[in-house]
C-alpha cells in the first residue's frame, strides 16, 4: 500500500498547526463555531512524535542516562531521530517519549475530518510509544455526551520513560525509572472527560504506578472505571511489605474512581478515591511458581454492557489472555469483594506456557448473544494465523463460542513509501486490531471501526504509524458465507509519517441515544 488515505493529509496539517490551548483546562476546537461529538461520527486519539521540546531534544547517544535497573542507569544507544529514537528500549525497557494527545471527529463513512481537538500538554500527555493507550468511550449524563481516556499529568512533551514512573513520589524505590530520574519524577495516572463543547474536565489518580492507565469510561452508575498495568520495580508480594506506598500490586488492574471532574489536572486527590477490583489476582499454573503479584490483572479494553463490565488481557507473559468479567457495577467501597471471572467459552491456558494463542484488545457487544473482539496478532503463530483480526462469538447455551475472524483487506497489508522529516520509515505491516467500537445498522449489519497493530523493523512497533479501519458485517451470520467473506477493511486513516492513532469511538444518532439496552451504535453505558 503506497498511498495514504486523503484524511491523512489533513490529519498530518492539522497537527502541525491547529487548535491553540485555553486556559483552565478548555481546549480549542479546529473550527471554533463546531460542536465535538458529532451524532453519526467517528473520534480518533492520536499523537505525534515531537523531539523539538523536553529531555528528548537533547537525548544524545553515549552520554544521556536512562534507566536501566534499581541501582544503575544506562547511556543511550540512540539519539531522537524517528524512529531510530526507539532503539532506546534495546538497553532501558521503560523507555518512551511523552508527546500530544489529538482528539479528531471524523466522518464514520469516509474518514472525511470533521473538526480536531489539541488537549493541552500542560495538562495531560501520552507516551509514545505506548500501544496500549488512549482507548476511548463514550457515555452519557445530564450534561450530554462525554468522551474519556487517560493520560499522564502532565510532565509536558519530550519526557522520558513517564510510561514506567510511579503515580506518587517515593512509591517504589525499586523502580529503575525513580533510580534514573529521582523519587519525585512521578505522574498522577488521569481520566480525562470531554463534553460537547469540547471542555475539558479531569480526574487524577493514585493508580498504575510503574506503567500506564490504558482506559476509562464513565459507568451507568456515575463512577469511573479504568484499566492498566502496575508494578515497574520488585514487589514481590501483596501488601505494605512489599515497600511501596501506595502499594503497587493493589492500585493496578480494573479500578473503581470517584469523579473528581476538575478543571486541572494537578488538583489533590481525596484520600480512598479509588479502589481496585478483586486486587489479590495471582493464578498458579502446574508447570511453574504464582505470577508477580499485580501482573496477572494487566488489562486493557474495558466496556460495560447491560450492567457488567467486560475487559481484556492480551499482553504481557503472565496469566491469562483472555476476556473477563465483573457481573455487577462495583463501588469503591465494594470493588476488594468483588470477583472478576473469565467468560465463559474464553481462554483460561497459561499466556507463559502457550505464548499467546489469543491476544484480545477490545471488545463490542452486538446485542446480547453477538459479540466482536479485535485481536492483536501480537502472540504466537496460533494467535497470527487462527485468530488475529476482528473476531466474531455467539452465545450458545450460557457459552461463546467463535463463528469466524475477519481478515480481508486487513492482515498483511504494508504500508511503503512512508518519508518525512528524519527520513525514510521501515515498511510497516498490518497484523491485527487493537482498539474497537462500532454501530448496529438497521438493515441488519454492525459496522466496526478499528486501530491496527503493526510489526516492522523499527525497533518499537508501538511507534509504528498505523491505519484506522472499519468494516460492516452480517448480524445474523455465524459462520464464513461467501457473503461474510467478501466483507472486506477499508482505511479510513492513516498511515502517516510520526503519527500512532490509538482509540476509536463512535458518536450515536440522536434517535439511538434514548436506550440504553438496545445500544444502537453504542457499546457503552447509557445514562
Amino acid at each position: 500500500m503506497r498511498s495514504q488515505s486523503a484524511v491523512s493529509v489533513a490529519v498530518a496539517r492539522t497537527l502541525a498547526g491547529c487548535a491553540a490551548v485555553l486556559a483552565a483546562g478548555t481546549a480549542t476546537l479546529a473550527r471554533a463555531d463546531d460542536s465535538f461529538l458529532k451524532p453519526d461520527t467517528l473520534v480518533i486519539s492520536a499523537s505525534r512524535y515531537d523531539r523539538t521540546q523536553g529531555a528528548v531534544a537533547s537525548l544524545t547517544v553515549g552520554t544521556t542516562q536512562l534507566a536501566n535497573s534499581d541501582t544503575a542507569t544506562v547511556t543511550a544507544v540512540a539519539g531522537n531521530l524517528y524512529p531510530e529514537v526507539w532503539n532506546n528500549a534495546a538497553v532501558d525497557g521503560s523507555f518512551g517519549v511523552t508527546s500530544p494527545i489529538s482528539l479528531w471527529d471524523v466522518d464514520a463513512r469516509d474518514g472525511r475530518l470533521l473538526g480536531a481537538l489539541r488537549v493541552p500538554t500542560e495538562q495531560v500527555v501520552t507516551s509514545f510509544s505506548s500501544k496500549s493507550e488512549l482507548g476511548l468511550h463514550i457515555a452519557r449524563d445530564c450534561d450530554g455526551l462525554h468522551l474519556t481516556f487517560m493520560g499522564y499529568a502532565s510532565p509536558g512533551v519530550g519526557a522520558l520513560d513517564v510510561s514506567n514512573s510511579d503515580a506518587v513520589p517515593g512509591q517504589d524505590p525499586t523502580n529503575p525509572v525513580t533510580f534514573a530520574f529521582g523519587s519525585t519524577y512521578a505522574f498522577h495516572r488521569t481520566i480525562v472527560a470531554v463534553n460537547e463543547r469540547g471542555e475539558l474536565s479531569f480526574t487524577p489518580t493514585v493508580d498504575y504506578g510503574g506503567n500506564n492507565g490504558r482506559a476509562a469510561l464513565l459507568g451507568s452508575n456515575g463512577l469511573y472505571y479504568s484499566v492498566g498495568n502496575a508494578n515497574n520495580g520488585n514487589a514481590a508480594a501483596f501488601g505494605a511489605a512489599n515497600g511501596t506506598d501506595p502499594d503497587v500490586t493493589e492500585t493496578t488492574g480494573l479500578e473503581v474512581v470517584r469523579p473528581i471532574d476538575a478543571r486541572r489536572a494537578d488538583v489533590a486527590i481525596p484520600p480512598g478515591n479509588s479502589a481496585e477490583v478483586d486486587p489479590l489476582i495471582q493464578y498458579s499454573f502446574t508447570q511453574g511458581k504464582s505470577d508477580k503479584p499485580g501482573k496477572d490483572d494487566n488489562y486493557r479494553g474495558v466496556s460495560e454492557y447491560q450492567g457488567a463490565l467486560y475487559f481484556t488481557k492480551g499482553s504481557g507473559s503472565n496469566g491469562m489472555d483472555t476476556l473477563y468479567t465483573v457481573g455487577t457495577l462495583p463501588t469503591v467501597a465494594d470493588a476488594a469483594a468483588q470477583t472478576i471471572s473469565v467468560v465463559p467459552g474464553f481462554p483460561t491456558d497459561s499466556a507463559k506456557a502457550t505464548g499467546g494463542n489469543f491476544t484480545p484488545f477490545a471488545v463490542f457487544f452486538a446485542n446480547p448473544t453477538t459479540l466482536y473482539v479485535s485481536d492483536e496478532g501480537s502472540g504466537n503463530a496460533t494467535d497470527a494465523g487462527a485468530h488475529a483480526g476482528l473476531e466474531k462469538w455467539s452465545l450458545v447455551g450460557g457459552t461463546w463460542q467463535l463463528d469466524y475472524v475477519l481478515t480481508n483487506g486487513l492482515l498483511g497489508v504494508v504500508a511503503t513509501d512512508l518519508d518525512g522529516y528524519d527520513g525514510p520509515y521501515p515498511d510497516v505491516t498490518t497484523v491485527g486490531l487493537r482498539n474497537l467500537t462500532g454501530r448496529v445498522n438497521r438493515d441488519g449489519t454492525v459496522t466496526l471501526w478499528a486501530t491496527t497493530s503493526t510489526a516492522s523493523a523499527s525497533g518499537d512497533q508501538g511507534a509504528d504509524p498505523n491505519r484506522v479501519v472499519a468494516i460492516t458485517d452480517l448480524l445474523a451470520a455465524t459462520t464464513m458465507t461467501p457473503r461474510v467473506a467478501a466483507e472486506a477493511f477499508a482505511t479510513l486513516a492513516g498511515p502517516t509519517y510520526g503519527v500512532v492513532y490509538r482509540g476509536v469511538a463512535y458518536v450515536p444518532r440522536e434517535s439511538d441515544r434514548g436506550d440504553g439496552r438496545r445500544r444502537d451504535g453504542w457499546s457503552h453505558a447509557d445514562r
